[in-house]
């Protein structure tokens, strides 16, 4: 009780099964006391794009444009864009954050990836001396939430959808000192039947009630790679 979350939702259709998931999420982590934020990124309309524009004011170096010196430095003079001092407090509060989204191209949707590009900059996230288990985020677990086009039986075929999570989860979270939970993966939920949709629902409804007791997987390459 008492726990805040951040779920950043990157789905364009509040009626599609991701919205389904967000909606079960929000309502399951509110009964359980917590307080929770939703940032909608296509309801927000999120500038996925890393621009000049994130930096209010002068320049660090006017000369050539670097975007992450110039956001470092912008972090620390406060004059990052009013959007992206909005989007860190969220994180900056959250005990938990939660990405939801459907897997595009074996990643992330563009909209979660310039969220993740332009919120978590240096002196933010992370600081080069202190990544990882040093990393600037500490105390603060994650969990990535994600529906796929194919079924379990072919990413079994073509490797692992672990090596998926790698860049996600180690590249990103664990990076910036974030522990990470096991990934919630539904798999296919357009080709299933309505059964079965259910059933992905009710699984994810009792997962939410026992996730604050979870332990957070190992996070190394032979989590990922064995």
């Amino acid at each position: 009780p008492g726990k805040k979350v951040l779920i950043v939702y990157a789905h364009q259709e509040p009626k599609s099964f991701n919205g389904s998931l967000l909606k079960i999420a929000v309502e399951e982590l509110t009964k359980q006391g917590c307080s929770v934020t939703v940032s909608d990124l296509y309801a927000m309309q999120f500038e996925p794009r890393a621009t000049r524009n994130d930096i209010v004011g002068h320049l660090h170096n006017s000369e050539a444009f670097n975007y992450g010196v110039e956001t470092w430095e912008a972090y620390k003079r406060g004059a990052l864009s009013k959007d992206l001092i909005e989007e860190q407090k969220k994180v900056q509060e959250a005990d938990l954050l939660i990405f939801q989204f459907p897997l595009f191209w074996f990643n992330m949707p563009a909209i979660l990836k310039g969220w993740m590009d332009r919120v978590l900059v240096q002196g933010f996230a992370y600081d080069l001396s202190k990544a990882y288990d040093g990393g600037l985020l500490q105390g603060k677990l994650s969990l990535f939430s994600f529906t796929t086009g194919g079924s379990k039986e072919k990413y079994a075929t073509r490797g692992d959808i672990r090596y998926l999570l790698w860049p996600m989860q180690h590249g990103i979270m664990h990076f910036c000192g974030v522990k990470v939970l096991e990934p919630h993966i539904c798999y296919a939920p357009e080709n299933v039947s309505g059964e079965k949709r259910k059933e992905m629902l009710t699984a994810w409804t009792q997962r939410l009630k026992t996730l604050w007791k979870e332990e957070p997987i190992d996070c190394s390459p032979e989590w990922y790679f064995k």
